[in-house]
């Protein structure tokens, strides 16, 4: 579907509606396409701390033995567990 300017200014709402329903809807200049109104991808966030707790102690421990007190750099090693 193409509409004017004009036309998309008054019906915006329905034109995006008709977007969301898989419809293409470009909207025209002196007749002449300018722009097309799609759809956008939903944004998947992650949840923060995602990772927490999936770095045991044992593999710090492999770690540390592998790569030596280096790999910590500035940040100091976690406390042992009780």
């Amino acid at each position: 579907m193409i509409v004017n300017m004009h036309e998309a200014k008054s019906q915006l709402s329905k034109l995006v509606e008709a977007a969301l329903r898989g419809e293409e809807v470009i909207i025209a200049r002196a007749g002449k396409p300018v722009v097309r109104i799609e759809p956008v991808e939903p944004v998947r966030l992650r949840p923060v701390g995602g990772l927490e707790g999936t770095l045991d102690r044992q593999a710090i421990a492999f770690l540390e033995e592998d790569l030596g007190e280096e790999w910590w750099g500035d940040v100091p090693a976690p406390a042992e567990a009780p």
